[in-house]
Parts: structure tokens; C-alpha cells; sequence
């Protein structure tokens, strides 16, 4: 046997679990068999199964059909066809920065690496190291900026008593911001209220931010999975594209191609010139290449097969709006559900909110008395309706009216 040897991390202490991935080691754990996941940011089938897309089953099959596929190293950023189909995607194919050569992107490891990467590329060469994020906003973002050398602060966003935009309380904050500040920006379905702006007052915000020369940082994490319409859910930033200034865009692909496990993901940056953009593109280079040298291969191949080709293209779409659809069918049933049943309050704000996640208005006690008698597991601030089906939706409505009844 071997002798026990004192470990040089034994005065390590244990980290706390995720407050979003704990939901679901909490769930794995439960042995009943009405529990319910609602923490988990992934789409699901009406039977709660996870989905692959028929066109990225057809894409992957393509591939490997392909005799002249190689497993070589790409180069430090990525796949040349991915990011400029993803540049593409996102800003318009007839956008005049693309047209201008004045957009540089690189393929990162999803939402996350592209967040970071562009956090690091901003503590290294820009001239403001405040970043100022929505309150509320992914968990994961604050720990993304602030490791990566930038100092976070927060602006309104959410209102609870109105369960929508805080926008009166946005333009006060970001009107006080040091000029030249970074603002990060949800560009669809805000991650986790299910919040966005009006079209009218994201043109405000644009003109706000302009006026103070606050660089923006667009999260993209739903395109097409807002609204079912990929150009829809780009407007906001497209708008910000247009009047010719500068910005950042984190691109991913795992809620809309539904490629979570692959960390598929593009940075963009739009800058003021072409001659700007090639000095940005070789920085970026330099964030990278000790980072993780260079970005997978399978992934960004899935993408950029499916965004070529115009008919898989055009499958992808009615499948994503498929996915969207059912979310928002989800967001009405579960409001018909708690007006039948009578739950005290106004639940307008499910069918308001748009995208993967809802704010519910609970408070943490009523949180905690759903696990505990429900088996409904759901993070402290909203649920994931992707997670909903006909199955347990009965069983969510009556666990929401037994909280909010006897928990005022």
C-alpha cells in the first residue's frame, strides 16, 4: 500500500458549486420522479430530450463523407470561411464595414472564449479598463471580464416592480459612465429576464453611447432564437453598425445550431479603418496563441457547410424558428396555466419576456419551497423554457401557485 503523503493543496478550500451548473448536480442527485431541470440553458424537445438539428446531422455527414478532410491545426484565428460567413451572419451580407474590410473576427471557444478574448484584447490596448454590465446579467460575466485584467461595474436593466426594462434607469447610468467606458450589451433575448429593449429605445441607447464615445460589447448568444428570425434578433446591432462607429461582437452558436458541446464561437471587432482592423487582427493573435494556441476544427466546419449552402441554410432556419416557436407556445401555456388556476398576481410578464429564459418574480423562499416540495430546480432569479414540455408544465403552474399562495 502506499503511505499517505500530506498534499501541498491540502490547506486548499472547497470552491462553491456554480450557481448555474450546481442547479443541475442538485437535479442528477434527486431521486424523485417529478423533478424538473429548469436551470439549464439548453434547448429540449417536447419529450425533454436533448435535440441535434436534421441539418447538422446532414452537415456532419458531409464532412465525414469527405475524402480530402484533413485533422491539421487551423491557424491562430480559426477557420477563414467560419468567420467570414459569422461576420456575415450577424452584421448583413451587404454591411458596409464587411464591404470596407473594416471588420476583423476570429474564431473563439464559443460565447465564453470570445468574451474573453475580447476582455483581454481590450485590458491590453484599450484606453478605459471599466466595463460596465446589466444588472441583472449572465453570472458568468463579471468572472469573464474581471480575470481577464477589466474592472466590472453594473447599470440598471431589470425593474421588479414592472418585471420589465429599467430604461429610464439604464439612461441615468450609463449617462454618468467616464467617457469612453466599455458597455457590455445583451444583442437579443437577455440572458437570464428575457427582457430586450424596444426598437425605439435601442436607438436611444445607440445615441446615448455615441455621444459619450462608450465602446460597445455585444453578447450574441440567440440569434434567431429570440424571434425566429435571424435578421430580426440583429437589428440592435446592426443599428450600432451603421452609423459608422466602433465595436466589439462575441458570436455563438450553441443555442441556435444547437452545437453546446462543440464551443463554437467568433469575436468580431469593428473598427474605424482597414489598415486598423489588420494592426487588430495580429493583437488578437497575440491574446490567442498562449491562450489556447488555436480553436477546434469540427465545429466551425458544422457552421460554415450549413451557412454556405443556400437550401441547408434555408432548413436551418425553419428548424431554428421551430425551436423559438415552441418556447414562446411554452411562455403562453404556462401563463394560461397559472390564470386558470387563479396564482395571485399578474403573469403577463411570461408572454412579455422573449427568448430561452423568464424572470418568474419569485422570491429565493419561494424558490427554495418549489425544490423542496416540487422537485422544481431553477436558479434563484428565472427559469430556462426551453426546459418546459406538456408533460411537467401542470406540475411547474401548480408549484408557482402553491409558493405564491402560501409564501406572500
Amino acid at each position: 500500500m502506499a503511505s499517505q503523503v500530506a498534499s501541498v493543496f491540502a490547506g486548499i478550500a472547497q470552491a462553491p458549486e456554480d450557481p448555474i451548473l450546481g442547479v443541475t448536480v442538485a437535479f442528477n442527485k434527486d431521486p424523485s420522479p417529478v423533478k424538473v431541470n429548469l436551470g439549464v440553458g439548453a434547448y429540449r424537445t417536447e419529450e425533454g430530450k436533448p435535440l441535434v438539428l436534421n441539418v447538422v446531422r446532414c452537415a456532419e455527414q458531409m464532412l465525414i463523407n469527405d475524402p480530402s478532410r484533413y485533422k491539421e491545426y487551423l491557424p491562430i484565428t480559426g477557420l477563414a470561411e467560419f468567420n467570414k460567413l459569422s461576420a456575415k451572419l450577424i452584421f448583413g451580407a451587404d454591411s458596409p464595414a464587411i464591404q470596407e474590410n473594416r471588420v476583423v473576427t476570429v474564431q473563439c471557444l464559443s460565447g465564453t472564449g470570445s468574451l474573453r478574448v475580447g476582455g483581454e484584447f481590450l485590458a491590453k490596448h484599450y484606453h478605459e479598463h471599466t466595463i460596465y454590465i446589466p444588472t441583472p446579467t449572465w453570472g458568468n460575466h463579471p468572472k469573464i471580464f474581471t480575470l481577464a485584467g477589466l474592472t466590472a461595474r453594473t447599470y440598471r436593466y431589470y425593474d421588479p416592480a414592472t418585471r420589465g426594462l429599467d430604461f429610464n434607469g439604464l439612461v441615468e447610468d450609463l449617462s454618468s459612465a467616464p467617457l469612453g467606458s466599455i458597455v457590455l450589451l445583451h444583442a437579443c433575448a437577455h440572458n437570464p429576464t428575457g427582457v430586450d429593449p424596444t426598437v425605439d429605445q435601442w436607438e436611444k441607447i445607440r445615441q446615448l453611447m455615441r455621444s459619450k464615445s462608450l465602446l460597445p460589447f455585444f453578447d450574441s448568444a440567440y440569434q434567431g432564437f429570440a424571434s425566429g428570425s435571424l435578421d430580426k434578433d440583429a437589428q440592435p446591432v446592426r443599428m450600432f453598425v451603421a452609423d459608422g462607429g466602433e465595436l466589439l461582437m462575441a458570436q455563438s452558436y450553441a443555442k441556435n445550431m444547437g452545437l453546446y458541446g462543440e464551443r463554437v464561437g467568433a469575436l468580431s471587432i469593428v473598427c474605424g479603418s482597414a489598415d486598423v482592423a489588420v494592426r487588430v487582427e495580429s493583437q488578437l493573435k497575440l491574446v490567442i496563441r498562449p491562450m489556447y494556441s488555436s480553436p477546434p476544427l469540427h465545429g466551425p466546419s458544422v457552421v460554415a457547410t450549413i451557412l454556405r449552402d443556400s437550401e441547408m441554410f434555408n432548413e436551418w432556419t425553419v428548424e431554428l424558428k421551430a425551436m423559438a416557436d415552441r418556447i414562446i407556445s411554452m411562455r403562453q401555456q404556462l401563463f394560461d396555466a397559472l390564470k386558470s388556476r387563479g396564482t395571485p398576481g399578474d403573469w403577463s410578464h411570461i408572454i412579455k419576456q422573449i427568448g430561452m429564459f423568464t424572470f418568474t418574480g419569485l422570491n429565493s423562499e419561494q424558490v427554495a419551497f418549489m425544490r423542496q416540495e416540487y422537485h422544481i430546480y431553477m436558479t434563484s432569479d428565472g427559469i430556462s423554457m426551453a426546459g418546459l414540455n406538456m408533460k411537467n408544465l401542470p406540475h411547474l403552474a401548480d408549484a408557482i401557485h402553491a409558493a405564491v399562495t402560501k409564501l406572500k
